[in-house]
């Protein structure tokens, strides 16, 4: 049984206090923390009588407990109040994450796909290179991708889940890269009326880490799939599709300062033939600290989700959510 509780997170400079109801005990709980979190009870948070927006993040990442303080940091900055649901593959043993944790704080599709979710993130996952079909919990993804349409107001889909869904909803596919995808790039609106793309800087800058594509040709052909934001190096970032109800991030906005960083320094350590991140460390200098300089762009694109395409579409009675893709 999975216990819970509210932390509140303090925006700062803003005087707003925001709580995320996580799994009690979750270690990314002192992490953030440490940020400026502090743990209130579930009475008073409640006091705000509103209702708690439901949000599912299937966690395909290996280095599950990393991805949880990723996620929830940016989840967390918004005045709205929000409850996390952690979902794993069953169909998958993770390496990487203690069994305890999963079972002290993951839930399985079996678990929740008799309830409904306002929103849902599917993560990325270190397979691209694999075809969709050879991965073991494919027939378990497609299943859970089937049912957000029906069980979920919003489904936020990133990297490699990005390319799983346009290929699973759409029959869009990924291509392989000649050279990887790595490092920090600039990006553009494609479509400045999308609420998403609300307050976006005309330049913004994204970390993408991939060795595979969607090219902007193959989403064209469908006309169910909208362009949102590409960039000149890196290739498209954001599609999106009926209106916001399934969104495609092709990069990692949440990624901190020195996730790119430990990316390159284990790849040397591998013996692997692996570039500088571009754009990331100053003046491309490895032995520097890198530069942060898509924090802001990432907190305004999960804020604008969490606003636009969730709580601004999603009934109050969360069981009568009835969608279809």
């Amino acid at each position: 049984m999975i216990f819970w509780y509210t932390v509140m997170v303090e925006i700062k400079g803003r005087g707003v206090k925001v709580p995320i109801k996580l799994p009690k005990n979750l270690p990314a709980q002192e992490i953030l923390v440490n940020e400026g979190i502090f743990v209130m009870d579930e009475d008073r948070a409640y006091h705000q009588d509103i209702r708690p927006l439901r949000i599912a993040i299937l966690n395909l990442m290996p280095l599950k407990e990393v991805t949880e303080v990723q996620l929830l940091r940016v989840l967390g900055n918004n005045p709205l109040q929000i409850e996390i649901v952690l979902m794993h593959p069953l169909t998958h043993d993770s390496k990487n994450t203690p069994v305890d944790h999963l079972k002290s704080f993951y839930h399985t599709f079996d678990e929740v796909k008799n309830q409904k979710f306002d929103g849902m993130i599917i993560t990325g996952a270190p397979i691209e290179l694999l075809e969709f079909e050879e991965v073991n919990y494919w027939n378990e993804l497609t299943e859970i991708m089937d049912w957000t349409k029906s069980n979920v107001t919003s489904t936020m889909h990133i990297c490699w889940g990005a390319q799983a869904g346009l290929y699973y909803h759409y029959g869009i596919p990924k291509r392989t890269l000649d050279k990887k995808v790595f490092g920090v790039y600039p990006h553009y609106k494609h479509d400045f009326s999308d609420k998403l793309m609300k307050g976006f800087d005309d330049e913004f800058y994204v970390p993408h880490s991939r060795n595979t594509e969607v090219r902007r040709e193959d989403i064209a052909k469908n006309k169910k799939v909208v362009i949102l934001s590409e960039s000149e190096e890196s290739g498209v970032y954001i599609a999106s599709a009926k209106h916001g109800r399934q969104i495609f991030i092709m990069g990692h906005s949440e990624y901190e300062q020195f996730t790119l960083k430990t990316e390159y320094e284990r790849d040397l350590a591998k013996g692997l033939d692996v570039e500088v991140p571009r754009h990331y460390f100053k003046n491309d200098d490895p032995n520097g600290d890198p530069i942060v300089r898509w924090r802001s762009h990432s907190n305004l694109l999960f804020s604008n989700w969490l606003n636009y395409y969730v709580y601004q579409e999603t009934p109050y009675e969360i069981d009568k959510i009835k969608l279809e893709v």
